[in-house]
């Protein structure tokens, strides 16, 4: 027993270790190009450099223009310096700890920015996925479609042609912001959500010279459901019902939620936070109850049937 104790603690120490060096490399990890004052055109050489190593021998994992590169695991690698180029690297392992990414020439490369990396919203409200995309002026786009992963290594599917979201998803597009670099809005909004919404979202966009890939994380959405939960009552006769989700929702981290009986808003009731205390809960307590979130008034939980038997001795 000492020894499964002492074994026990032993993998709990080394576990922690490794995700404390694990996350600090993540934080140092960067991509360098030599020379820094290349010319257009010219060779160089992009270089993964992190001031701590997790193995002896590591292998580095390249991605260019947002697509994950399978012709190279050292260190580094050779390019030539085009304005469309950005590269960006990670240790193999630990591909979530992406290093920040980086232009090859000049600032007028490929990109794709996503204002969240993950969204938690309300099942049957509309949500919008925020994301700006940029490439030099000289490129014409040809095609700019939103993709859907519903689960880790799957094969994504565009989402205009998913019958799913078919007339519930709208690619939000506006004109350029600048005139060397285009930037332009990719936000995507998708209204009345489904359960089946929750999954991760990538843009992707290609132009007669190169495209973006969709190798790098985009946005991750998930879509939850109100619930009320029913407290025993106590002691002192008080009852406590808890309207809950399964994620903190993004537009409203504190929410003011809102309690119905039998379907008439309850408005003189004693609540607190997500909580409606019934003290002390008696006979006329009884009925059908049900939450929502302030804002969004219509879109409350299935009734919850509260029952009240007074037992007199």
């Amino acid at each position: 027993m000492a020894l499964r104790t002492a074994g026990s603690v032993l993998v709990v120490l080394l576990l922690s270790v490794a995700a404390t060096t694990a996350t600090q490399c993540g934080q140092k990890i960067q991509v360098m190009v030599f020379p820094t004052n290349a010319v257009w055109g010219q060779k160089v050489t992009v270089t993964c450099n992190t001031t701590c190593t997790l193995t002896d021998n590591p292998t580095y994992i390249w991605y260019k223009n947002g697509q994950r590169l399978s012709s190279s695991s050292k260190s580094t690698l050779s390019a030539t310096s085009y304005h469309s180029d950005i590269y960006s690297c990670a240790v193999k392992g630990f591909e979530d700890l992406l290093s920040p990414a980086v232009c090859v020439f000049g600032h007028y490369c490929f990109n794709v920015t996503y204002t969240h990396q993950s969204i938690c919203a309300l099942k049957g409200s509309t949500v919008e996925l925020p994301c700006t995309y940029r490439h030099p002026n000289s490129h014409n786009v040809l095609e700019a479609n939103w993709y859907i992963q519903e689960k880790r290594d799957e094969v994504l599917k565009v989402l205009n042609l998913d019958p799913e979201h078919a007339d519930r998803a709208e690619y939000l597009k506006t004109h350029p912001k600048y005139l060397v670099i285009q930037e332009k809005d990719c936000t995507l909004k998708i209204t009345d959500l489904r359960k089946r919404d929750s999954a991760e979202y990538k843009f992707r966009f290609k132009t007669q010279h190169t495209e973006w890939g969709y190798s790098f994380p985009g946005t991750t959405l998930t879509v939850t459901g109100l619930q009320v939960k029913v407290t025993p009552a106590t002691e002192k006769g008080n009852l406590t019902l808890t309207c809950s989700t399964t994620c903190t929702l993004t537009e409203n981290p504190k929410p003011t939620y809102i309690w119905y009986k039998n379907g008439q808003h309850l408005t003189n009731s004693k609540t607190l936070d997500n909580s409606l205390i019934l003290d002390p809960v008696s006979s006329e307590d009884a009925g059908r109850y049900s939450c929502a979130v302030k804002g969004h008034n219509n879109l409350y939980t299935p009734e919850e049937t509260l029952t009240v038997i007074c037992k007199y001795l």
